[in-house]
């Protein structure tokens, strides 16, 4: 039985995605789940938030054979010759949480998908364009195993590419963050309608190999929710101009990912947003100087005073948002 994945997904970047997954990661591992993340963005920002810079040096060296298998790119890369898929050397950051690292040799991988993606639907053999397009949720499979996760998290870049395309065939859910602005708005309309008709193009290539020589992933990429981020407030009151977006998210997300359509007289009820996450602006240097999440800072990280209050603010949403996904995915929360 596969180990479930959860992607977070936004062809818009900036919005702040990266920090949710690697803030999401910590607050399930400390909530006793056995976490996997697996960095797909080409630009491994997932994998500099976890790892000093000294690691990252060590990592991505090409010449250390015993790191040849150390990043997402490194254990995909035999199948662009006549080699197949490397299970991952994972990093450890805290006995619950380890790491799939991210590898910016990663975007030269997107040629070999897109050139597979057709032949998935050939009447040849099928071994090979199965094998690549399901690549990255083997390796995360493999992770998982390795480690007897609960769960994996998916980080993945701000694009429609083919990189992207394979990441989510191989989701079983997917949360959607977004800032309040024109932009998110757009490339919410866009996203719906690509995750619609990945869904469905996977399952004819599925279909088309009628007996599977290894196990596949369903593609399912369910919609869990959208969260809202970036959400600065003014006198407890959302601030003009994020209302004016805000206000016009549930009904998009509605018509665009769960294509459903609504009567204009009926107002949207808006129980898909998970949480509106405010900026924490003040907490994030610090956090990133120690490498931590802002609900792990102390007093000898230099979280004083006001400080102190907004760590615990952190850690009250953190932990909400945490458990609000759980239970929509059907993952209850287990003790330590």
């Amino acid at each position: 039985m596969s180990v479930p994945v959860l992607t977070f997904f936004n062809n818009k970047g900036g919005v702040g995605k990266t920090s949710l997954v690697f803030h999401l990661a910590w607050m399930l591992s400390e909530m006793g789940k056995r976490v996997v993340t697996i960095d797909l963005d080409p630009q491994a920002n997932l994998t500099s938030a976890f790892l000093s810079e000294d690691d990252l040096e060590l990592l991505w060296d090409a010449d250390d054979t015993s790191q040849r298998n150390s990043t997402i790119y490194q254990c995909v890369r035999p199948l662009t010759e006549v080699g197949d898929i490397l299970a991952p050397q994972t990093q450890r950051i805290s006995p619950r949480l380890h790491l799939v690292p991210g590898d910016l040799a990663l975007a030269g991988f997107e040629d070999f998908l897109s050139q597979e993606w057709p032949n998935a639907l050939g009447s040849g053999s099928l071994y090979r364009p199965f094998r690549i397009l399901s690549s990255f949720w083997q390796v995360a499979q493999m992770a998982a195993q390795q480690h007897g996760a609960d769960i994996i998290l998916a980080d993945v870049g701000p694009n429609l590419g083919a990189i992207n395309r394979s990441a989510l065939i191989g989701t079983d859910h997917v949360v959607i963050p977004l800032a309040a602005d024109l932009f998110s708005l757009q490339g919410l309309r866009n996203l719906g309608p690509t995750l619609q008709a990945w869904r469905a193009d996977w399952r004819k290539r599925v279909d088309n190999w009628t007996v599977p020589a290894f196990p596949l992933p369903a593609g399912s990429m369910k919609p869990v929710g959208y969260i809202l981020m970036q959400h600065s407030e003014r006198l407890s009151r959302p601030a003009k101009a994020y209302k004016k977006w805000a206000d016009r998210i549930p009904s998009t997300y509605q018509q665009s990912v769960l294509n459903q359509a609504r009567s204009p007289l009926t107002p949207p009820i808006d129980g898909d947003c998970l949480a509106r996450l405010k900026h924490y602006r003040s907490l994030v240097p610090m956090a990133q100087e120690v490498r931590k999440p802002i609900f792990q800072l102390t007093a000898a990280d230099g979280a004083i005073g006001s400080h102190s209050y907004a760590v615990k603010d952190a850690a009250s949403d953190f932990r909400a948002l945490a458990d609000d996904i759980l239970k929509r995915i059907g993952q209850e929360e287990q003790p330590p």
